[in-house]
């Protein structure tokens, strides 16, 4: 069985998706970098969103990465939300801090339902 991390990238409206399955460790680096650029390339995306509902695991490096993502969007002026990461995931992004930074959802409908909600306002 092959490992590593894979990813699709889809916009809904104004919200990039980046849907990670796999695992996310030190071999998914060129993974989240290219799906961060395609995502991201049209330049409408507002806010960029990392789907982990596939992702059966994350290691240490994997965070390190998810960090690094999220320093870019920042950079850049995105926010960026999180959904579908299972309670044992969702405890080591509130022990890393992470969450403080990364608005986290259940599943990927709350997200998209939040965000045109707000784009209403």
């Amino acid at each position: 069985m092959k490992s590593g991390c894979a990813a699709r990238t889809q916009t809904i409206g104004t919200v990039a998706v980046i849907e990670l399955s796999g695992e996310v460790d030190g071999s998914a680096a060129e993974t989240l970098t290219t799906s961060y650029q395609h995502a991201v390339a049209d330049g409408q995306a507002r806010t960029v969103v990392l789907d982990f509902a596939a992702v059966d695991y994350i290691n240490s490096t994997g965070i390190a990465l998810i960090v690094s993502v999220l320093a870019r969007a920042r950079a850049e002026g995105r926010p960026v939300a999180a959904c579908g990461l299972s309670p044992h995931y969702r405890e080591i992004f509130d022990i890393t801090r992470l969450s403080d930074f990364i608005e986290l959802f259940p599943e990927l409908d709350d997200v998209v339902s939040q965000l045109k909600g707000a784009a209403r306002a």
